[in-house]
């Protein structure tokens, strides 16, 4: 797979790498593989989120505003 980058962005790129100490390559693929797992991740919460709503199974509106604060202040 080959993915292009503008002059700029391959600029960006190997500045985060140089400061890393990594190959710009290795930067870019260690990036789209923590964004597959993190997809992964999210899609899977999505489906067991279905399958909750399917079952009937809910939260409160207000129990749901506490939880999405607790997990944005961590």
């Amino acid at each position: 797979m080959e993915v292009q980058f503008t002059p700029e962005q391959e600029s960006k790129l190997a500045e985060i790498a140089n400061v890393e100490g990594v190959a710009p390559a290795r930067l870019v693929q260690d990036a789209a593989l923590r964004l597959i797992e993190d997809d992964a991740r999210f899609r899977a919460s999505v489906r067991r989120g279905i399958d909750q709503a399917d079952k009937g199974l809910f939260i409160e509106e207000t129990d749901m505003d506490a939880r999405v604060s607790r997990m944005l202040s961590i």
